[in-house]
């Protein structure tokens, strides 16, 4: 090759290059594949794997700047591999992205372990926000918390664990501790954080108690928390019923950190 030809070869080169760099934050947003896609994260020797919604409209805007939503699952729903993933596609927000590729909502859903709850897991967890935050066109400042029964009590603790995190706090059919009616300690600490809890009155697999007393709680430390008791719903009618609320995406999309 002749020296004319390298230089012009080395000058494309140190184009694309910057080209790349300045994508960086918006995840590529040109060349990203939308919809729901399977991830894994390693962390040392252990990994997180999690599906990663990104909706259709993702890659028509450069400069948008997205709300990340936060799912985390039910028990009957953790898994190991990949191919477990599928099964978080069974309820909640990941069903829901599966039909709706117009979701307003960036939508991560990692996956437990089978032999683990939420709670072990949030600094994992914390590293993989960072991670798609940084990678993908995610606003910061609009990352909204939600998770189902176990994920329920996952979420009502990672908020109480990293109280400035999140712009919003939607548990369902959750709790602190299972089976009691403890009310932790710092219970305070995330009561100027908007939280709409639901659960089933008649659910028999996490007693609507459970919701009530840290409702209760927050409200004596001034909080606005909201409530929704499903009259006569079960358990697992609650999140269904929740995820099925429009005006819920809509109190979602208006919180900000």
């Amino acid at each position: 090759m002749s020296t004319k030809r390298r230089k012009k070869a080395h000058v494309v080169a140190v184009m694309l290059c910057l080209l790349c760099a300045a994508g960086c934050k918006g995840g590529n947003v040109g060349t990203v594949e939308t919809g729901q896609q399977a991830h894994t994260m390693r962390q040392g020797l252990s990994r997180v794997n999690y599906l990663l919604f990104l909706p259709r409209a993702y890659s028509q805007d450069p400069d948008k700047q997205w709300p990340l939503m936060v799912f985390l699952h039910g028990i009957a729903k953790r898994g190991r591999t990949l191919a477990d993933l599928d099964l978080l596609k069974k309820d909640g927000p990941p069903m829901i992205v599966e039909e709706q590729l117009d979701f307003p909502f960036i939508v991560l859903s990692p996956q437990c372990p089978p032999d683990s709850e939420w709670e072990p897991q949030l600094g994992k967890l914390e590293k993989l926000v960072d991670e798609v935050a940084s990678t993908y066109a995610v606003d910061s400042d609009r990352i909204i918390l939600t998770g189902l029964s176990l994920g329920g009590y996952g979420a009502w603790h990672w908020a109480l664990e990293s109280p400035d995190r999140f712009a919003a706090l939607v548990p369902i059919a959750g709790g602190h501790v299972h089976g009691s009616d403890e009310v932790p300690d710092n219970i305070c600490a995330i009561k100027d954080l908007p939280i709409w809890a639901f659960h089933g009155a008649s659910d028999d697999v996490v007693s609507p108690r459970q919701s009530e007393v840290l409702v209760e709680a927050l409200r004596a430390c001034g909080s606005d928390v909201q409530l929704t008791l499903y009259p006569g719903a079960a358990h697992d009618t609650s999140w269904k019923l929740a995820y099925a609320d429009q005006d819920l995406y809509e109190w979602m999309l208006q919180q900000r950190r």
